[in-house]
C-alpha cells in the first residue's frame, strides 16, 4: 500500500508540472478546463500521499488547491455557457 502511495504522490507531482508548462507555454489557457482539471487530479494525488505519510499541512494545501481548481471550473463552465 505503501509503495502505492508513493507512485500517487509522484503521479501528482507530473500532474502538476505538466499542467505549469501547458500553462506556461501556453499551449492551455487558465480559461480551459483541462489546465485546472490537471491541477485537481495532482491534487487528489498529493493529498492521497500526504495522508499516507501524515503530511497535514500538504493535505491542507492541496485540498485547498483542488477546491480552486473546482470553483475556477464552475467560473469557466458558467462564464461560457
Amino acid at each position: 500500500m505503501i509503495l502505492i502511495m508513493d507512485y500517487l504522490g509522484w503521479i501528482g507531482a507530473v500532474f502538476y508540472i505538466v499542467s505549469y508548462l501547458l500553462l506556461s507555454f501556453q499551449i492551455v489557457t487558465s480559461q480551459q478546463v483541462i489546465y485546472h482539471f490537471l491541477n485537481i487530479v495532482g491534487a487528489v494525488c498529493l493529498i492521497l500521499n500526504a495522508l499516507q505519510i501524515n503530511d497535514l499541512p500538504n493535505v491542507v494545501v492541496n485540498i485547498v488547491w483542488a477546491v480552486i481548481g473546482l470553483l475556477a471550473i464552475y467560473y469557466v463552465k458558467r462564464k461560457s455557457a
